[in-house]
Formats: structure tokens, C-alpha cells, sequence
């Protein structure tokens, strides 16, 4: 008999339902020759700086630094009674090996490794690595159980980890708040991030505001821009001398460009969008995905690949197809799926991109809450445009002249709408509308030629004022995290 360890309870009841292990316990389930328990969330964890020395329950200089020769761990107490039932079930001589079903990242790794440690447990480890909750990976991921070993440089990494935090934290927490006669709390995340606020906040104050004036010229239907000017006067001297005289196009540049459909979403890019597009912080993007993934409806979480393996095409292909006969964003598209791209083995680690799962189909969507039905139906989108043709359009670049003066106009006329068609469909599903990226309003230009001449130009002029660095919002902390080294650690 193997004893399965998950992380919670939710995520037991559903590998228990496909092992067959219906009997419920107290601490656990029985059947079909398994038992199936689980943590709450991090059961074992650093102890405290007094477990170390009496003398580290008060805060003082003098004791400064704290460097434990060896790490010791504590239980809180409202947790002590699951850790004693994992400790049963680990001594249980029924039991000959111990499957670590905890989430399959860094952080899960340490959950099972602290508790099986702590139990004084010696049998066997069997991995069970999966990135989705459906049935069938979940019945795959039994039939392919791993050795435990295969992952002790991942449990070696989220040692380190919890040992810098805690290094960081107690020792900064308690030098600052002694020095300064107040608790400040200074923490490997918290401390950088405070201090990017900090410097963004400072460039806001300090920033002056300049304005600025743009000579514009109205001739046949579209308006050409020159110069950014600081001086007024400088501006108005060029429409004065503009207004009501002649423009010549002198130079017109076509090219054409193609944009190729974007990446699948990793994290990352997936709390950036959502919170462009639905306002959600980085953290509620991550706890609606952390559900969709307990209801089998989304891929693992907590990964930093945009690419799926070659073994995925079938199951993806089948999936894309649906979604592109289904979802009211991809009805209007008369090509299929296109896989190459989103395909990569070399790019896929740990786990492949995010993706919803084919419980899609079988599923009420709204039945779902708000938050996950939003970000569901963007991993949906996503997978659309990532599989549908190129974007592409031809640019348009003019060059006029009036008066001695060069004044420019950009426009662009769609080829081919491709991704760009998906993305434009589910944009406009959105109750709140969102503003396009980029240049995406650009308008037509008429069709233009070297030599063309508008008697009557209008000359304006454009006012506006530099503007200072935007306040941090979650979506540019999601992208900075990735330079500055800050990855929170996911509570569970």
C-alpha cells in the first residue's frame, strides 16, 4: 500500500476520487490499496530566533547577528493534529513507499520534505509531478510516478531559499527596529520593493512639467505633424507662416509587416494582463488561477514557460479546435489551429504555459465567479491568437513640405487581421473597454505620391505638457520582479 501526501485537503478528495480511495478517516481517505492524505499548507516551518537561545527573545544589538549552525523547525499548534496523523500513516506497516503529491514546484517540494523529515520517515519517496487536475493527467501521472530523488536538488533549492529569508528577515527586522526605536520590518521582498516605490515616488515629486507645441498641417483628409517645439513662439511663427499655403508630399515610404501571434502565458505575463485588462492585483490573478487548477479547468500555476512539449500536440490541437468552434471570439475565423509555433521541448522546465484545460467543454462557465470566468476566458483567448496566423498590415509613411518646413504622417492599412481579429473580438466582449497597445489606432492614409500637391493646408498647432513617471501598479511590479530577483513565496 502507498501512502499519497497532497498539499490540501481539496486536492486530496480529488486524487483519492481517481485512486478509489472513497473511505473516509479522520486525516484521510482508504481504497483501492492507497491512502490519501494531506498537509495545511506549510505544516513544519523555521522556528523562531528564542527556540535557538533564551537570550533571542528579547530584541538587542548586542545578540545581532543570528546564525543558526543548525536550522530547527517548529509546528504551530492548530497543526500538530494533521502532522500526527502523516506520522501514523508514514509508520503504518501497510505503507511501503510515500507518494509526494504536493503542488509540483519549489514550495511543494519543501511542504512534503519538511513533514516526512520531521515524521522520521525512511521509506521510499515516488514524485507525482503534474501540471493539471484533470483525470486523465492525474490517472497519467500515477502511471509515472518519478523517484523521489529526481528532485532533491529542487528540495535543496527551497532550503536555501527559506534559510535566506529567514537570515534577511530576522536579522534586518530586528538591527533596523533596535536602531531606530520603532518595528520595521525589512524582508527580501518587501525591502526592494518598498525601496522602487520609494525612488518612483521621489521622481514623481521632483518632476517639473514642461509644455511643449507640435506645428500640425490638415490637407486632403488626414493631418501631418512636425516638430515637438518647447517654444511657443517658435511654433506659432510656423503657422503663421504655413496656414492657407500649399503642402508637397516629397517623400512616401510603404512596408509591409507581419506580427506573429503572441506567446502562450507563463505567470508572469498572465498577471500583467489581467490586470490591464481586468484591474486584478498579482496576487487575485494567482488565487484564480490557484482554483481553476483545483477544478481541473486551468494548467499549473506557477510557472515561467510560454511553450508546450511535442507530446501535448494532439490533446492541445483537439483543445484549440474547440475553442475556435465554440467561444464567441473565435467563430469568425476560417483557419485551424496552427501549433508550430507554441511548440518547444527545450523551453518547457519545470512546467509548460498556462493553459485552460478540456473540462472546458464539459463545463458551465456561468456557473464559475466572476474573477475566474474572466481569467479563464483569457487563457481561452490566448491560445487562440497563439495558434491563428500572422497579423499583418502595411505601414504608410509621409513626408510633406510647406513653406520650408517638413511635417510627417504615419498610417497603416490592414492585410491581414489573423491574431489580431481574436484579440480585437474578445476586447469588445469585455463590459469595460479597454484602449489598444501601441499604435493599434492608427489611421488609413489616402493613397499618397511623390509630387502631390494640396493648395490650402490648415496649420494648428498641438498643445500638451511632459508628463511624470507613472505610480507603480501590480502590472509593473510583475514585470520588475523578474530583473530584481523577487519571487514571493506562495503561501498555500
Amino acid at each position: 500500500m502507498k501512502l499519497v501526501i497532497a498539499e490540501k485537503p481539496s486536492v486530496a478528495q480529488s486524487l483519492a476520487a481517481v485512486l478509489g480511495a472513497k473511505e473516509k478517516k479522520d486525516g484521510y481517505l482508504e481504497g483501492g490499496g492507497w491512502l490519501v492524505s494531506w498537509c495545511v499548507g506549510h505544516l513544519v516551518e523555521l522556528a523562531q530566533p528564542e527556540v535557538y537561545g533564551e537570550q533571542y527573545a528579547k530584541w538587542r544589538y548586542a545578540d545581532l547577528p543570528i546564525l543558526p549552525t543548525h536550522w530547527k523547525y517548529d509546528v504551530a499548534k492548530d497543526k500538530k493534529k494533521q502532522l500526527g496523523v502523516l506520522r501514523r500513516l508514514m509508520e503504518d506497516k501497510r505503507v511501503d513507499a510515500v507518494v509526494c503529491a504536493t503542488d509540483a514546484g519549489r514550495e511543494g517540494e519543501l511542504i512534503f520534505r519538511l513533514v516526512y523529515q520531521q515524521a522520521g520517515c525512511s521509506k521510499p519517496i515516488l514524485r507525482l509531478w503534474i501540471s493539471s487536475m484533470e483525470d486523465a493527467a492525474i490517472r497519467d501521472g500515477f502511471e509515472h510516478l518519478r523517484p523521489g530523488a529526481d528532485y532533491d536538488l529542487l528540495y535543496q533549492a527551497a532550503l536555501c531559499r527559506a534559510g535566506a529569508d529567514w537570515l534577511v528577515g530576522i536579522n534586518a527586522t530586528r538591527l533596523f527596529s533596535v536602531l531606530y526605536g520603532d518595528t520595521l520590518n525589512v524582508g527580501r521582498v518587501m525591502t526592494p520593493t518598498l525601496a522602487l516605490i520609494v525612488q518612483r515616488e521621489d521622481a514623481i515629486r521632483s518632476f517639473q512639467s514642461k509644455p511643449f507645441y507640435v506645428p500640425e498641417l490638415t490637407c486632403g483628409g488626414f493631418t501631418a505633424a512636425g516638430e515637438k517645439l518647447e517654444d511657443k513662439a517658435a511654433a506659432e511663427a510656423i503657422q503663421t507662416v504655413c496656414d492657407g499655403k500649399p503642402a508637397v508630399v516629397c517623400k512616401v515610404e510603404r512596408q509591409k509587416k507581419t506580427v506573429q501571434p503572441p506567446r502562450l502565458y507563463d505567470l508572469t505575463t498572465l498577471q500583467r494582463a489581467c490586470n490591464r485588462l481586468y484591474g486584478f492585483t498579482a496576487q487575485q490573478t494567482l488565487d484564480y488561477l490557484q482554483s481553476l487548477y483545483e477544478k481541473k479547468l486551468a494548467t499549473y500555476p506557477r510557472t515561467d514557460s510560454q511553450y508546450i512539449t511535442a507530446d501535448m500536440q494532439a490533446t492541445v490541437g483537439s483543445l484549440a479546435l474547440w475553442l475556435w468552434q465554440n467561444m464567441p471570439f473565435g467563430k469568425d475565423s476560417t483557419t485551424a489551429p496552427e501549433l508550430e509555433g507554441i511548440i518547444d521541448d527545450s523551453k518547457v522546465t519545470d512546467h509548460h504555459a498556462i493553459l485552460p484545460t478540456v473540462e472546458i467543454a464539459r463545463t458551465d462557465l456561468s456557473a464559475l465567479p466572476a474573477g475566474e470566468r474572466d481569467v479563464l476566458m483569457l487563457l481561452a483567448c490566448r491560445l487562440l491568437c497563439a495558434t491563428a496566423q500572422p497579423h499583418r498590415f502595411e505601414a504608410v509613411l509621409a513626408v510633406l513640405e510647406s513653406e520650408g518646413h517638413t511635417f510627417t504622417a504615419k498610417g497603416k492599412t490592414i492585410l491581414h487581421e489573423g491574431w489580431k481579429g481574436i484579440e480585437q473580438a474578445f476586447r469588445a466582449s469585455l463590459k469595460q473597454k479597454q484602449p489598444e497597445d501601441g499604435d493599434e489606432n492608427t489611421s488609413c492614409l489616402p493613397e499618397l505620391k511623390k509630387g502631390q500637391r494640396f493648395e490650402k493646408a490648415a496649420a494648428t498647432i498641438r498643445e500638451g505638457k511632459t508628463s511624470p513617471p507613472k505610480h507603480y501598479t501590480d502590472v509593473i511590479f510583475c514585470e520588475r520582479k523578474e530583473w530584481i530577483g523577487i519571487e514571493e513565496r506562495s503561501s498555500a
